[in-house]
Parts: structure tokens; C-alpha cells; sequence
């Protein structure tokens, strides 16, 4: 649990346009990124999302700490998130994942030789991050990614 920094000017526009008041923006935003969030099709349990000029505040339980950091990964690279405040739950404790901010000029491929030492292991970086990755060449400056800790 804790906060998690993101890029706040970087990531998926999930919002419609026209909603200009700030309570309404605000619930707008935290209902978008409740569906985007489900939309991972995940076992959840108890999902909330709120927002606040920046701040996603999520809780409820997870099956596993991947799937945590998962919906992490997708509020957090949602354009407009600045920031999280963690308070979901894991029901099976495992190692947590470290998590990288892709910068321009990055691939998988540099990311896990930075990482692991071994160019060659960058499917592990994209099946840990799937089904928020859906191409291995597709990737941002910004996005923030989950390194999984090598078994």
C-alpha cells in the first residue's frame, strides 16, 4: 500500500468532453476509471475508485499481488492520473513487482537487458504486463510498466 507516481500528462484519455463542473469531472473521471479498470476483466472484489484533481484513491481486494499492480498500472496510465493512493488489498502474498517509467527510445528488449541483464527476457516484462500491453512494440515515454522479480 502507498502512493504511486505517474506521469499525469501521459496515458490512455478515457473522458468524454463537456463536463466542466469539478465534482462532476471528478465522479466522471473516478467512474471511467472504475470501467477502465474492469474492463481487464480481473477477480476483484469490493473495486473503488474516487478522484480528485489528480489523486486516484483505490481499494478493495485482489486475488494476487499481479493482479494489484495491474490495476495500478491501468488507472496509473490513464491521462490525467497524477498520483495513487494504494489501499487495495491482496488475499495471496507474493514478491511485489518493481515498476518503470518507460522513456523515448526504450523497447522491451533495453528495458529487460537494464533489468535483467538479458535482452532476450523482455517476454517476461510483456506477459507480466498483458492484457495492459497488447503489442510488445507498442509502447510510450511515460507509461509506467511492471518488472516482475525473476523466479
Amino acid at each position: 500500500m502507498g502512493f504511486f507516481d505517474f506521469v499525469k500528462d501521459a496515458g490512455d484519455k478515457v473522458m468524454h468532453r463537456g463536463e466542466d463542473k469539478a465534482v462532476e469531472l471528478n465522479q466522471a473521471k473516478a467512474d471511467s476509471l472504475t470501467g477502465h479498470v474492469m474492463s481487464l476483466g480481473l477477480d476483484l472484489e469490493n473495486l473503488e475508485v474516487t478522484f480528485d484533481d489528480g489523486l486516484a484513491v483505490v481499494s478493495g481486494v485482489a486475488d494476487s499481488q499481479a493482479d494489484k499492480e495491474k490495476v495500478l498500472l491501468k488507472i496509473g496510465n490513464t491521462y490525467g492520473v497524477a498520483r495513487i493512493d494504494d489501499r487495495l488489498r491482496v488475499e495471496i502474498p507474493e514478491p511485489e513487482a518493481t515498476f518503470y517509467t518507460v522513456k523515448s527510445g526504450d523497447t522491451l528488449g533495453g528495458i529487460a537487458k537494464s533489468q535483467y541483464g538479458n535482452a532476450g527476457k523482455y517476454p517476461l516484462i510483456f506477459e507480466a504486463n498483458q492484457p495492459l500491453l497488447t503489442d510488445p512494440n507498442k509502447i510510450y515515454p511515460g507509461q509506467v510498466l511492471r518488472i516482475p522479480p525473476l523466479a
